[in-house]
């Protein structure tokens, strides 16, 4: 029990107080867990009340869709830890795409977005939402405009976050990032273990705490407060396809980043299933039964993956501890009616 202890120290990003991000005249205390230090507001958008509560709005409205039946709560919804449930989402008319739709909590830490990391904010993820043909099939970002002005309630609201009424993309983008960005998660029973309740978390639990940290070797990709590096690696998943998806690469044109994707957040991972980008891990007993078998072997493989040799209490032991970075998640009801 040693052991564990001092891995369980030195894997410890948490501190006891609770940080305070900052944003103008706004602010917003995080859950015990998570640092403000690493918060990631752009200097033109900054966070206000009225931002973000008209961008809850917009998040929430299948108005923004082609057909009014797609909002970003489709895929990203807040009932399934703010991904989705199926292994690739549906868009109008029933399109599915070909990627997993990745959790929106905790995003406030990371700058660049989606698996492949091609657009730098959420600013600039939005408009990618709403003007792709599989998922939301606006036309344009003027019909994007046209169809909120076209809803007179949303007026009043545009004045009190940006000063007039004007409404474009960019203001909706900008508001609906501001509210993605208070979809914070923390204070998990992890957490509060590292904060210093020992009670909290079972033995088996804190047996796959020292795993994590050890002889499964997670903590590589998935290290601090939020379980990321914010990185790009290859571990090999869908690469032994004919076609398989490139990844990074399609951003890069780099040979190095054929077959990487972003390291997810595992903060709530326990209510995100289906896994990895293209949703083909049903179950956390799937994904590590992945990692231990090291992959699917290519030319690109991070050197981090290979066989781990877990026993079958092993990686119980692990599930038992990713279940304990389940923590609630703020600002997440949808709102009991849109603007008219």
């Amino acid at each position: 029990m040693t052991g564990v202890g001092t891995m369980v120290a030195a894997f410890a990003t948490v501190v006891s107080a609770s940080d305070t991000v900052v944003s103008g005249k706004w602010s917003m205390t995080l859950p015990v867990g998570l640092q403000a230090t690493s918060a990631n507001i752009p200097d033109d958008n900054s966070m206000s009340d009225d931002k973000i509560a008209l961008g809850k709005l917009l998040y929430f409205d299948p108005r923004l869709s082609k057909d009014e039946t797609v909002s970003c709560a489709t895929c990203h919804n807040p009932f399934h830890g703010f991904a989705d449930s199926t292994r690739t989402s549906t868009g109008v008319g029933g399109k599915h795409g070909t990627r997993n739709s990745p959790a929106l909590i905790n995003r406030l830490f990371s700058a660049d977005q989606f698996w492949d990391g091609r657009v730098k904010d959420l600013e600039h993820q939005v408009p990618g939402a709403l003007l792709n043909p599989i998922t939301m099939a606006m036309g344009s970002e003027t019909e994007v405009a046209e169809r909120v002005r076209g809803i007179k309630g949303y007026a009043p609201l545009f004045v009190k976050a940006f000063g007039d009424d004007t409404v474009d993309v960019g203001r909706i983008s900008k508001a609906i990032a501001a509210y993605e960005r208070t979809l914070v998660s923390g204070d998990s029973p992890y957490d509060r273990y590292q904060d210093g309740d020992k009670d909290v978390l079972s033995a088996s639990a804190i047996r796959g705490l020292a795993l994590f940290t050890g002889k499964a070797n997670c903590k590589t990709c998935h290290t601090g407060f939020n379980f990321t590096d914010e990185d790009y690696n290859n571990i090999g998943v869908g690469m032994a396809k004919p076609e398989p998806d490139v990844g990074r690469y399609a951003v890069t044109k780099n040979d190095a980043d054929r077959g990487k994707f972003k390291t997810p957040t595992l903060r709530n991972v326990a209510l995100t299933a289906p896994y990895m980008h293209d949703g083909s891990e049903e179950t956390l007993e799937d994904v590590i039964a992945f990692y231990d078998q090291g992959g699917i072997p290519n030319p690109n493989l991070s050197k981090e993956i290979r066989p781990l040799g877990l026993t079958a209490q092993e990686k119980q032991d692990l599930v038992a501890f990713l279940e304990t970075l389940t923590g609630a998640v703020t600002n997440a009801s949808p709102p009991k009616t849109l603007p008219q």
